[in-house]
């Protein structure tokens, strides 16, 4: 195919199956497809500040920055030859301390979303005991 046929052919598809869509798809809204949020939070209820554990800001943040360590790991994979040596010391340094970042979070408890202070039972020792 050439790339006329597909530049024309991709947008005539598209309003075919957009045009069929409409015509052809139910269209039974209710309360929950209509929310603009998908957090699962209403927008109306009481006050707009209420609020909101800090662990899913946590979370999102350590996502991001391993995120954008898988990021980087490609184009120093891809150009490892032309590096040398140098670049790839300076990479791995550059893992290894966001590996201990990710132990130290972990160590913290800083991915955990309970409280596991109170998840751990008291041990029944025979001194607790009272006679």
């Amino acid at each position: 195919m050439s790339l006329t046929v597909i530049i024309l052919f991709v947008p005539v598809l598209v309003l075919i199956l957009l045009l069929a869509n409409a015509l052809l798809a139910t269209h039974r809204p209710d309360s929950e497809k209509v929310t603009p949020y998908e957090s699962g939070f209403s927008p109306f209820l009481g006050q707009t500040r209420a609020p909101f554990n800090i662990q899913y800001y946590l979370v999102a943040v350590l996502f991001l920055l391993f995120d954008l360590e898988v990021l980087l790991l490609y184009p120093i994979a891809v150009s490892l030859y032309s590096v040398s040596t140098y670049g790839f010391v300076i990479a791995i340094i550059f893992f290894v301390i966001l590996t201990l970042g990710l132990v130290y979070e972990i160590g913290q408890g800083a991915l955990y979303f309970t409280d596991q202070r109170s998840s751990i039972k008291p041990v029944n020792n025979a001194s607790d005991k009272v006679s």
